[in-house]
């Protein structure tokens, strides 16, 4: 049985910094593709940013500079560490491994404050 596990979202003022992890189990972590999306309300799930199963990583414009995804494969273990948060941030973020499949976690809440 798949599951992710997202945790360390909250309430954070604008310029804050905050860091998601995603344990993952049932998967070869280190096959996957790891990837963190987000949906606020209203809008589609857009993606964040992607780190391959060699370590490449890609990133929507709109946080290139300010986000950084990392994995541990050790910890079965990916990260996002979230710097100069802006309101437009705030979204429902998901964990995502994809590898034969795509597997999602049930998401934690960012919210930014102005």
């Amino acid at each position: 049985q798949v599951q992710l596990v997202e945790s360390g979202g909250g309430l954070v003022q604008a310029g804050g910094s905050l860091r998601l992890s995603c344990v993952a189990s049932g998967i070869i972590f280190r096959a996957n593709a790891m990837g963190w999306y987000r949906q606020a309300p209203g809008n589609e799930r857009e993606l964040v940013a992607r780190i391959s199963s060699s370590g490449t990583t890609t990133y929507t414009d709109s946080v290139k500079g300010r986000f950084t995804i990392s994995r541990d494969n050790a910890k079965n273990t990916v990260y996002l560490q979230m710097n100069s948060l802006k309101p437009e941030d705030t979204a429902l973020y998901y964990c995502s491994a994809a590898r034969f499949s795509t597997y999602w976690g049930q998401g934690t809440q960012v919210t930014v404050s102005s």
